[in-house]
């Protein structure tokens, strides 16, 4: 969500981020020669490592507006080993600095991330590792490999990320009930003032002092009835007050407009607040301690009025302040009883988590290595992150190297599995998903797990096979 486009500057609450972590480096397959040393040994360094997408806490940002101009982010690829074990480098990080308060949510709205604190971190996307070169491949069966694996490729994907202030009060109300003029004799903030409605665009944050304690402030931009349903400005600030502990009501006591009252303005903010609970499950809205601010008691209507409707929400059992944010009139008291409520909210917290915590995405696949579905017609698809990943890093064009991930194959026991499920000669077995997947002929005649001797880049097994 942007807001303020029209006067240059403007703040952006929500974004789609397209991140691309970087490509690990092929490895080389190399040999070392010298003079009278024709075949000194494989000497193929490893491929480098592809770069991270990494968000990072920076309270200097504050909104996440360079990701809505530029939503695509990559990160630097891993170079290709060398010979004379030249490792490849690695493929520089991408470290992008977000908001304090920031909820990373992939395509599906799952939450991966929330990052609150400076200096927290969350690896978006992950480089892929670099490909091994043949000098760490050789075995004493293969002493020197014609082949090198392929440098894996970076994760890719779509993320959100919203804003969510940490503020410990919420100042909410109606359209020019004076939240942001409040804030700005409250704190040193100056929000952007003028007396028509919804002229707040973005959520102001003030820090306040009150004695020895400091608590901050924000002014949520005007509610209206609908909101929680998509009317107005509303919906898209209310998430900014999901973490504030206290919910002030500043209700305007000399509004002009007909048919609204500080009474019936409080209820309808309030029946907004807890059609959003829906959305934030155990800590809803409508158990956030809560005071009244009656504004605007510098005109004498509205001091009258705020006079007239105090014992009605004084009967209701909420705090009760009479203020103008003009003349100063009442804020000191108004700024000790939210100090109070924060520090009292602040004493009940359980002992703080690590600052550095980084969520991750649960793995896909479980514990088993590999599944073996039957397709059907002597159809086998093989589904699982090492097969997946073992074709990634397997140069096809290269004998040996296929040669290499059949004997990898064998060795996890996919030869077995195969005929377990009643795999016939000639099979047609599929690796990869169900929708994009490398075809192989499966002939358990040619023995796997056996790496015999030939040319380099060859191998004979393969030989009755083309």
């Amino acid at each position: 969500m942007a807001a303020g486009a029209g006067s240059g500057a403007q703040f952006v609450d929500r974004v789609v981020l397209h991140v691309g972590a970087g490509n690990g480096g092929n490895g080389c397959a190399s040999v070392h020669r010298e003079k009278f040393k024709p075949l000194g040994g494989p000497d193929g360094a490893n491929g480098g490592r592809g770069g991270d997408v990494i968000l990072e806490v920076d309270t200097n940002a504050a909104s996440l507006l360079d990701y809505h101009r530029r939503p695509h982010r990559k990160a630097g690829n891993g170079k290709p080993g060398q010979g004379s074990h030249r490792t490849g480098a690695d493929g520089g990080d991408v470290v992008l600095p977000v908001p304090d308060g920031t909820v990373v949510k992939d395509a599906r709205g799952e939450v991966l991330a929330d990052l609150v604190g400076e200096g927290t971190r969350f690896v978006v996307a992950q480089g892929g590792k670099g490909g091994l070169g043949n000098a760490a491949l050789a075995t004493a069966k293969r002493k020197a490999p014609g082949f090198a694996l392929l440098g894996e490729p970076g994760e890719a994907r779509d993320v959100v990320l919203e804003l969510k202030s940490v503020a410990d009060v919420a100042l909410v109300g109606f359209p020019s009930a004076g939240k942001s003029s409040l804030i700005a004799a409250l704190s040193a903030a100056k929000p952007k003032i003028a007396d028509y409605p919804f002229t707040t665009l973005v959520p102001n944050l003030g820090v306040v002092s009150a004695g020895d304690s400091t608590f901050t402030v924000a002014d949520v931009p005007g509610l209206i009835e609908g909101a929680s349903e998509g009317k107005g400005l509303g919906l898209e600030f209310l998430r900014h007050i999901e973490r504030s502990s206290t919910l002030a009501h500043v209700l305007d006591c000399a509004t002009m407009e007909p048919g609204r009252d500080p009474v019936s303005d409080f209820e309808v903010i309030e029946k907004e607040l807890q059609a959003y609970d829906r959305v934030l499950g155990d800590r809803p809205l409508s158990d956030r301690p809560r005071l009244v601010v009656l504004n605007k008691v510098d005109v004498p209507d509205g001091r009258e009025l705020a006079e007239m409707v105090r014992p009605e929400f004084e009967q209701r059992g909420l705090r009760v302040f009479e203020v103008s944010a003009a003349s100063h009139e009442g804020l000191r008291e108004l700024t000790f009883a939210m100090s109070e409520m924060v520090n009292e909210y602040r004493a009940a917290l359980p002992a703080p988590e690590p600052t550095r915590l980084v969520i991750r995405p649960v793995p896909v696949g479980g514990a088993a290595d590999f599944e073996i579905r039957n397709q059907g017609d002597n159809t086998y698809l093989i589904t699982g992150e090492k097969p997946v990943r073992w074709l990634r890093q397997t140069d096809f064009s290269n004998e040996e190297a296929v040669g290499y991930l059949a004997d990898r194959l064998a060795r996890l026991g996919v030869e077995e599995k195969l005929a377990a499920a009643g795999a016939q000669p000639g099979a047609t077995v599929l690796i990869g998903t169900a929708e994009e997947s490398i075809v192989f002929d499966w002939e358990p005649e040619v023995v796997a797990g056996e790496a015999t001797s030939g040319p380099r880049g060859t191998d004979r097994r393969l030989d009755g096979l083309r």
